[in-house]
């Protein structure tokens, strides 16, 4: 792309809570189970009977589950640093770039007929996702809640997620102006 860079926004794999969120149920998970592994008696709480630790058989099987579970918190760090979707809009386009080798996607604003802000819907299974074509629309995704989706002349559509939609809609539609053939 050509011009001066007009908005630029780098989202991580590491943000996304639906995905922290899983992270840290699994790490719990193993701590509870090491936990378990380190007191193996049976314990009574009210209606609710805890039997004794299963796994006594197997040597070391506690220390297993709490190296497991520091690695998740450690893999949760690591991943707070981890781009996913690197979002840049020029005067006469805007390139989505992945993380490591995935090629840059070149969105023209002459193909461009309008651009709305949308809002996705609140699932537990919200995956971030790179240059995803489903049910007509390519969706690139990491965190939150709010996209801008470009329709193209040829009805195609592009879902852009973004922390700064606003932003993002505002420049659009900005650039989108210099291009009078297109309807925004």
């Amino acid at each position: 792309m050509s011009g001066s860079l007009l908005f630029e926004e780098k989202q991580y794999l590491g943000y996304n809570k639906y995905s922290m969120i899983r992270r840290m149920v699994f790490a719990i998970f193993c701590f509870v189970l090491y936990y378990w592994s380190e007191n193996p008696k049976a314990v009574s709480v009210g209606a609710i009977d805890i039997g004794p630790y299963p796994v006594r058989r197997i040597e070391g099987s506690g220390q297993l589950f709490f190296l497991l579970g520091l690695g998740i918190l450690l893999l949760s760090i690591i991943l707070l640093f981890v781009m996913h979707l690197h979002t840049r809009a020029y005067e006469d386009g805007i390139v989505l770039g992945g993380g490591w080798r995935s090629k840059p996607v070149i969105i023209p604003y002459a193909e461009i007929k309008s651009a709305k802000k949308v809002r996705f819907r609140e699932t537990l299974v919200n995956h971030p996702t790179y240059h995803h074509y489903f049910k007509g629309k390519i969706r690139f995704y990491s965190r939150g809640n709010e996209a801008i989706d470009l329709k193209r002349k040829d009805g195609l559509i592009y879902r852009i997620g973004s922390q700064r939609a606003d932003e993002l809609l505002k420049t659009i539609r900005a650039s989108l102006v210099k291009f009078p053939e297109n309807n925004s």
